[in-house]
């Protein structure tokens, strides 16, 4: 059996209702349900719900053989996981956002809002720039409103928040979608497991581009 960790909300939804139409549907699933895990009558795959930002901890410490975790979290928590597949699901970019009037001061450290710490320090030390990093972890945008930082580093998707706050993105990082990740372990001993339900995938996801 492959056990599979999938992220809570809208995204999981997403993935699940593709792994359902590769074969992998679990009849006793229901969105009402407050149970967490769900096993496939056949015997071939167990689903379990986690926090999105959980799913690459479970992966990597082999709870899950496999999960699916947005892009973002592999850059920012460097999980020991192989990342197999891209799932074009859940699009959006890593960004620099500053209020429309921002100038960057390069004679003093650029405050960074975010929590995206690793991914921060990573994109400014690439480019050469000291920076003074404000750990938040929710309404990052208000930051430079209210002047505690001058730029934050967030994921952006409409980019609607960022207008109704007068921010505007300054720079894209990277972009961001979901990525079907395994457990090293797991990909060596269940390989043919895995890899069925990879390909199964890739098609799909090739098939509705």
């Amino acid at each position: 059996m492959i056990n599979v960790a999938l992220p809570k909300g809208r995204l999981g939804e997403k993935v699940y209702e593709l792994l359902c139409q590769i074969g992998y549907r679990c009849e006793e699933y229901s969105k009402d349900s407050r149970k967490l895990i769900f096993s496939d009558e056949r015997g071939e795959v167990s689903y379990f719900w986690v926090k999105p930002s959980d799913v690459a901890v479970y992966v990597e410490l082999g709870a899950a053989d496999i999960g699916v975790a947005g892009k973002d979290i592999l850059e920012e928590y460097c999980p020991d996981v192989y990342e197999l597949a891209d799932l074009k699901m859940g699009k959006c970019s890593m960004c620099v956002a500053a209020l429309g009037d921002f100038k960057d001061d390069l004679s003093s450290p650029l405050r960074v809002a975010t929590k995206f710490v690793h991914t921060a320090e990573k994109y400014y030390a690439e480019m050469g720039r000291d920076i003074e990093v404000i750990k938040l972890n929710g309404s990052i945008e208000l930051a430079p409103v209210l002047g505690i930082s001058d730029v934050i580093v967030d994921i952006v998707e409409t980019g609607t928040t960022l207008k109704e706050n007068n921010l505007k993105v300054v720079s894209k990082i990277s972009d961001i979608s979901a990525r079907l990740i395994a457990n090293k372990s797991s990909y060596k001993f269940k390989n043919d497991g895995i890899l069925r339900i990879c390909e199964k995938l890739k098609k799909a996801v090739e098939s509705s581009d």
